[in-house]
């Protein structure tokens, strides 16, 4: 077997190759790793930049760099030379159009550090690409074009840096060679940029000028700007600092992952070190139940350790039986960090639908996964100007400030403090798509200061006093599908009976509680989040409680029986087709709705969501109004 070898490009034996592997695995394994972001406007170089560096630090194979040669003939834009950029734009769509639509990861190290470099989109409409290949980051190059100067994406860009909290930020003012390597170009970018820099409070930046195409201040120092007297971009990146090294001096956090019980014997909890050190005997607290115990030993696959730091995956065992569950987080006992319900916070939405305020979406914060709601945004923040919008919503790639509520207390910090427990995304429920990306600001005064008043008359003796079980029986479908009449029928045959009732109608509470609603998407999750809580108010007075609502959304009506007691929740749907229903058009909506006098018209310009598995199912063109009715309370009554 022959090779070539760094030591020696001559004929060596099997055992040298392994000698010079074994050390070469050795030197790897303890080296540093350095995460960090291309980002910018399209067409500012990125893609190129890091074909540049794998092509300068000699991390492409013989194979790779011939199948580079030939897609570069056949895709490439460079004509007969390389185009750098096509080792990172895997995607056939993006080399059709030359352009990067989703996040390349690509990972390559040198003899000082390993490196795993994110190279990001520029197109706005794949902004949350990019968040989501900043979120780990250590280090962030934001590309500026030398001819283009800054533009809208880069100050989008930049100012998602900064939120996103990443400290060391490269300007690199790229395709230098392009405007003649002057200097004056570069100092007139850097002072513009700088001024932006200064209104998001960014406190510092590295700018640099370069050339991906070209090579200039890649890896070597650029001979043709001898004016730039700072490092290379590949020297910079070699000795910046990492987040890992940053946390170990914070104090001690841990998300519990899971709980490990291989035998009857062990019982351990396992986690990543998001921040600080531990060692067997120092005092910790579970939150949020806020118990408090010592670290009997500290357990990894190799052995048990005397010392773990931020950044290691480790097993803790407890000198006491304290309960401790996935989601928890193990604190220092003399430095915990706070638990709360409800919170103020910065939102990047990143989904095509807009956010609906008060629909229950599912937020995931370090290892635990609850429900939340989020209110009308305080304010939208136009990245251009930095000017505070006033917004009802929030669309796609929009940034703005809202206030969370989850459904239980969570431990947390301020996103700034510790990403780990201050930064979550939200869930869409029904699609189980991520729609948004949060860094949690402070919890609100309000949810440290009001508690839940303990009652003598609870729900049951009110119940217990009228003989009945508290009930929503909730009834749903289009306009005009007889929800109300069926509604009405029902409640007056349960008064004969002597039941306590109350019937909650769509168009009388508009006339009060719900006065100022209309009938947008987010007006409509409020409409039926106000009832909801109404409601349970009522069953808990012991109460049944009728509703007559449209509702036309799956989630808001699923979100209305997450907030009953079990089996409290009855969904009748009244399914009658849009055509008889527009054919009754009682009260001449549909009319209106069809001339286009009455906008957000469900059925007709606005969706209806029909259930997917209710209680009960009466349809009105097979049954008179009264044989639902009794329908309705064969079925309640039977419950």
């Amino acid at each position: 077997m022959s090779t070539l070898t760094p030591k020696d490009p001559t004929y060596v034996t099997d055992s040298l190759i392994a000698e010079d592997i074994d050390a070469y695995l050795v030197k790897h394994q303890h080296k540093t790793m350095l995460r960090f972001i291309t980002c910018g406007s399209v067409d500012d170089g990125k893609s190129t930049l890091i074909g540049r560096l794998l092509y300068d630090s000699k991390m492409i194979f013989e194979d790779q760099l011939a199948s580079l040669e030939n897609d570069s003939k056949s895709h490439g834009t460079q004509g007969a030379g390389i185009d750098f950029a096509l080792l990172v734009d895997g995607l056939a769509a993006e080399r059709e159009q030359g352009i990067t639509i989703d996040v390349a990861y690509r990972f390559f190290a040198t003899d000082k550090r390993k490196f795993i470099v994110a190279d990001t989109p520029g197109h706005e409409q794949y902004t949350r690409n990019m968040v989501t290949g900043a979120s780990t980051a250590d280090l962030a190059v934001i590309l500026i074009d030398a001819r283009q100067g800054v533009l809208t994406q880069t100050r989008r860009h930049s100012y998602l840096v900064n939120l996103l909290g990443i400290k060391n930020i490269v300007l690199a003012v790229n395709k230098m060679d392009l405007v003649g390597y002057s200097a004056e170009r570069f100092y007139e970018i850097v002072k513009e940029y700088s001024q932006f820099a200064q209104k998001i409070g960014m406190k510092s930046f590295l700018p640099m000028p370069i050339s991906g195409l070209a090579g200039d201040n890649i890896v070597t120092k650029s001979e043709n700007m001898p004016w730039y007297q700072g490092p290379t971009l590949l020297g910079h990146l070699e000795d910046a600092p990492i987040n890992v090294t940053q946390m170990a001096d914070e104090p001690f956090r841990m998300a519990v992952q899971w709980v490990n019980r291989p035998n009857l014997d062990f019982r351990g909890f396992a986690g990543q070190i998001g921040s600080g050190s531990i060692a067997p005997g120092d005092a910790i607290r579970v939150l949020p139940s806020g118990k408090t115990t010592t670290v009997k030993s500290i357990v990894t696959y190799t052995g048990n350790l005397d010392l773990a730091v931020a950044g290691q995956s480790i097993t803790l065992t407890f000198a006491d039986e304290v309960d401790c569950s996935r989601g928890d987080v193990i604190t220092a006992s003399d430095a915990p960090c706070e638990v709360a319900d409800q919170f103020e916070a910065t939102l990047v939405w990143m989904d095509e639908a807009e956010m609906l305020p008060g629909r229950p979406y599912l937020l995931k914060i370090g290892t635990q996964t609850m429900t939340a709601t989020v209110t009308e945004p305080k304010y939208e923040v136009n990245v251009n100007t930095l000017e505070h919008l006033s917004s009802q919503t929030l669309g796609l790639n929009a940034i703005g400030v809202v206030n969370i509520s989850t459904d239980r207390a969570i431990p947390f910090e301020s996103y700034a403090q510790n990403p780990d427990l201050g930064g979550f995304i939200l869930i869409d429920r029904m699609t189980n798509a991520t729609v948004a990306a949060g860094m949690v600001h402070f919890a609100l005064r309000r949810s440290q200061n009001i508690h839940w008043q303990a009652l003598d008359v609870d729900r049951t003796a009110h119940a217990a006093i009228k003989t009945q079980k508290p009930k929503v029986v909730w009834f749903t479908g289009l306009s005009g599908s007889g929800k109300s009449t069926i509604a009405n029928i029902v409640e007056k045959k349960l008064h004969a009976m002597g039941k306590h009732t109350f019937l909650l109608d769509g168009d009388n509470v508009r006339h009060g509680l719900n006065r100022d609603l209309g009938f947008t998407d987010a007006d409509r999750v409020e409409n039926i989040r106000r009832v909801g809580e109404v409601a349970k108010l009522m069953t808990d007075a012991g109460l049944i409680v009728l509703t007559a609502f449209i509702s036309p959304f799956r989630a808001e009506r699923r979100m209305v029986r997450e907030m009953m007691h079990e089996g409290e929740f009855m969904e009748v749907y009244v399914n009658t087709p849009l055509a008889v229903a527009e054919e009754r058009d009682v009260k001449g909506l549909y009319k209106k709705a069809r001339a286009g006098n009455l906008k957000n018209f469900t059925g007709i310009d606005s969706p209806y969501e029909a259930p997917e598995a209710p209680e009960i199912t009466v349809n009105t063109v097979e049954l008179t109004a009264e044989e639902a009715a009794e329908q309705v309370i064969a079925a309640l009554l039977a419950s």
